[in-house]
């Protein structure tokens, strides 16, 4: 890795060998699509290239020196982790293959815990309007199954959570609030310390969806209030096929397994078997270890560079890119439209034209945005609009990229000659 003395932009895109990448009609990358999934440096190629051509086997099952070898890497990437985010020990650390699985994990043992944690027909589940696919529909199935009853966070016409009757949605029925860090659509960043203080009041859990968060800013579950946190690899610099949940070892403790499997027992039996503690309860089969250790090297990588470092650069290039879309005539941000409680993603509609026209017409000049609902109709349909576009910049981006954006969007209106 090239390490800059300060945070340089030119030279951390250095480290990134997809930008690079010319097109074959001459045409350079400009790549701001990174809420879907980042790119990845050199080292975090590296390492994974290296750990399949010399060091390959499973871990905590061959008795051999590659398995041992296997292991360590798996089990050091484990720790890494547990640092960067600030957990009390390494065992609160549970891999999953994305945010989507740790999400669905708690919402299904949940469904199957007895005793104290049990849900019953009647309580409530809270989650917000803004959220992710991945963080509402594991809650509708889980209320499908126990009679629990959903209920949700409004949201406000500037892209914030509407707290006004937060003392009424969250209530002595209460037992589940699941709520996002970043928005993936608005970019709003939501008070997780002051919901999650409202739900501990009532004896409720509270569940944060961190994917767009933990690749941004400083982490530290510790002080964030929360009981279980999710996020995933692939937006942090990490490869697919990997996500986290975090959740405290004594609420880990009490859950049953997720999966059945290899390695997440005890002692099995024909007659019954018992389970593993935490972690391994959560990990049945082989887990994807060369993408635990992509993800490892990745922290490492984030951690060089200094995420008090990364997050200032994410907040001076979202502030360039909201100025710059509100010059464009025909755009609508949706959501904040200033750096205040804001992350890096902006979505955003132009007029007469369909998100994906916009998109197609941007790829033609190298310029790599999403279109779509992004995993968010319920938002969309908040805003009244089928489908947005969205620009996702992150600490490899740069101003000058913003600007061939914005260029880009003056030939798609020309190209569909429109005017306002």
């Amino acid at each position: 890795m090239n390490t800059p003395a300060s945070y340089d932009v030119t030279e951390v895109r250095k480290d990134f060998p997809i930008f690079s990448r010319v097109f074959d009609d001459g045409v350079p990358l400009v790549y701001l699509d990174s809420a879907n999934t980042s790119q990845k440096p050199q080292s975090v190629i590296d390492v994974m290239s290296d750990h399949f051509a010399h060091h390959n086997a499973n871990v905590a099952r061959a008795m051999h020196r590659l398995g041992a070898e296997s292991t360590e890497a798996m089990e050091g990437a484990r720790a890494r982790l547990a640092q960067f985010i600030g957990a009390a020990r390494p065992e609160e650390i549970v891999f999953t293959k994305n945010a989507s699985e740790a999400l669905n994990l708690l919402a299904r043992t949940m469904g199957d815990v007895r005793g104290d944690l049990e849900l019953r027909a009647g309580d409530e589940i809270v989650i917000s309007e803004m959220e992710h696919h991945s963080n509402i529909v594991p809650w509708q199935l889980l209320a499908e199954r126990t009679g629990a009853v959903l209920r949700w966070f409004e949201i406000t016409d500037e892209g914030r959570l509407d707290l006004s009757g937060i003392d009424e949605l969250i209530n002595e029925r209460t037992k589940i609030v699941s709520i996002t860090h970043v928005s993936n659509m608005l970019g709003t960043i939501n008070p997780i310390r002051a919901i999650a203080d409202k739900a501990h009041s009532v004896g409720a859990l509270m569940f944060v969806d961190a994917s767009q968060a933990v690749p941004q800013m400083p982490y530290d579950v510790a002080s964030l209030g929360a009981d279980a946190v999710a996020f995933t690899g692939h937006k942090m610099l990490g490869p697919t096929g990997i996500g986290v949940l975090w959740a405290r070892y004594d609420l880990l403790d009490q859950l049953p397994p997720f999966l059945g499997g290899g390695e997440m027992i005890e002692i099995v039996k024909m007659s019954g078997s018992t389970y593993a503690p935490p972690p391994a309860r959560f990990e049945a089969g082989t887990p994807p270890i060369v993408q635990i250790i992509g993800l490892g090297a990745a922290v490492d990588y984030l951690e060089n560079l200094g995420m008090n470092a990364v997050a200032e650069h994410e907040r001076e290039l979202t502030a360039y890119t909201l100025d710059a879309l509100q010059t464009v005539k025909g755009v609508r941000i949706l959501g904040p439209t200033t750096t205040e409680d804001r992350g890096g993603a902006v979505s955003f509609e132009l007029a007469e034209v369909h998100p994906h026209d916009v998109g197609q017409i941007l790829d033609s000049h190298g310029v790599a945005i999403r279109g779509g609902h992004h995993c968010a109709r319920p938002v969309h349909e908040r805003y009244g609009v089928a489908a947005s576009n969205r620009v996702s910049p992150y600490l490899y981006s740069t101003t000058a990229e913003i600007d061939v954006l914005i260029e880009g969007l003056e030939k798609v209106k020309a190209f569909f000659r429109v005017s306002y």
